[in-house]
């Protein structure tokens, strides 16, 4: 059974952007490794910009510079 985890930044995707992504990533795992897809997992999680991290800054931050 494969188990996927996505992270994203909570920043307002909408319900119809994340079924998009559960139905990418299920069938990246078909077409790739063959995986059945009735037995592929994927979860998303929503991470907080104050909580996400990139060069020092967190994201909240680089938004407000407009990065």
């Amino acid at each position: 059974m494969p188990y996927v985890n996505i992270k994203i930044t909570n920043e307002n995707v909408t319900a119809a952007k994340k079924a998009e992504l559960i139905k990418g990533a299920t069938q990246l795992l078909v077409d790739v490794l063959g995986k059945n897809p009735n037995t592929t997992v994927v979860v998303i999680d929503e991470v907080d910009t104050d909580n996400w991290g990139v060069a020092g800054e967190t994201i909240t931050a680089r938004r407000q510079k407009g990065q």
